[in-house]
């Protein structure tokens, strides 16, 4: 029996190992340069659907008298620059930051508890504003305005949900899916108090519960657009400075304390950052389900789990979802004006049933 001996030099060792090192680097900026090049999509989408929201309305308003008023040019009317000005484009911004805050506040929820289905909503922040805002309406304002109660109202529940969150997420012997169960006990304990102010209001003060539960638009003005937009940025950039170790924490608890994170204090450090965040979205514009669910899977499913490009997308997902969803509110019926949360409801399903049934690990 022959037997062939072949050995390879250490020269041409080198050259095979040199050879995969770099193209396991071409590999990965490939992927980098991708990645990015669908966050600029994602961000072209959102600027034409910011363009449409603002060209459609109940008003009926032609495209040119709408471009006439934002360019401040040409003979129009002032009730045409009333609606566009104050009405159109708070609303259309306000439907990014808060499609952006929920995208985002959806994406580290799901990451800090490892859980596809955890966001602001299924942890009961949600439900809790709602209970807040008609608490205020029941009892009249405690004699404030209802456009300054109502949203005091909501934080101050919303937060008050995420400090239930806070103690679980202290105590050391609970894991992430303890939490998640609290959040659904939450989530059904302020759904029963809700219902529970319903049935004890007449039927007006029921109308009003019910209108803000749908989630809307409308009452959006300038400085509540500046307080929602800036509380978003800034708990973003503060997001987006533990990108790395939330990085980490997706590959695992264990795995992230071995490279030296802290995740009972990371996980309380982005409760406190994704509560203070959704819950000023939430207080002006009431409860809207399922963007904060969705986003992050669709943003996730584009650009894979690098942090980095994953919160900027997830947030990009998030406010495009809204922003379609107020074109579509605006343009289901003619010169009528749908609750935005009825359509992130109805268009949030197929969603979470493609994603469901998606092909796992498409977009690495």
């Amino acid at each position: 029996m022959l037997v062939v001996m072949t050995t390879v030099s250490p020269h041409a060792a080198s050259s095979q190992a040199a050879s995969s090192h770099a193209e396991a680097i071409a590999d990965h900026r490939r992927r980098e340069r991708r990645r990015w090049r669908m966050a600029a999509v994602f961000a072209l989408a959102t600027l034409a659907s910011l363009i449409l929201d603002v060209a459609t309305g109940p008003s009926l308003l032609s495209p040119g008298e709408v471009l006439r008023s934002l360019l401040q040019t040409g003979a129009r009317a002032a009730m045409t620059d009333t609606i566009v000005w104050d009405l159109r484009l708070p609303m259309a911004f306000m439907a990014l930051a808060v499609g952006a805050a929920l995208g985002a506040g959806g994406l580290e929820m799901q990451t800090i508890l490892a859980n596809p289905m955890a966001s602001p909503y299924t942890l009961g922040m949600a439900a809790a504003a709602g209970f807040g805002a008609a608490l205020v309406l029941a009892v009249g304002g405690f004699g404030l305005s209802a456009m300054v109660a109502v949203p005091i109202g909501a934080f101050v529940f919303s937060m008050l949900a995420a400090l239930f969150l806070f103690a679980l997420a202290s105590m050391r012997a609970l894991r992430g899916d303890t939490i998640i169960l609290g959040g659904i006990a939450l989530l059904f304990l302020f759904q029963s108090l809700l219902s529970l102010i319903q049935f004890l209001s007449s039927p007006e003060l029921s109308q009003q519960i019910l209108f803000w539960l749908f989630g809307s638009l409308t009452k959006a003005t300038w400085p509540t657009l500046a307080l929602t937009a800036g509380v978003t940025a800034a708990c973003c950039a503060l997001l987006a400075f533990d990108a790395w170790k939330l990085a980490a924490l997706r590959m695992g608890e264990v795995r992230a304390a071995s490279l030296g994170v802290d995740v009972r204090a990371l996980r309380m450090k982005i409760l406190v950052i994704v509560a203070v965040m959704t819950a000023t979205a939430t207080s002006f514009v009431g409860v809207i389900g399922f963007v904060g669910l969705v986003a992050p899977h669709i943003a996730r499913l584009t650009v894979g789990e690098d942090q980095r490009v994953l919160l900027p997308v997830s947030m990009l997902a998030g406010a495009l979802m809204l922003s379609v969803a107020s074109v579509l509110s605006k343009s289901i019926v003619p010169g009528a004006l749908f609750p935005v949360g009825i359509v992130t409801a109805i268009v949030g399903v197929p969603f979470l049933l493609w994603l469901i049934f998606a092909p796992k690990g498409a977009a690495r």
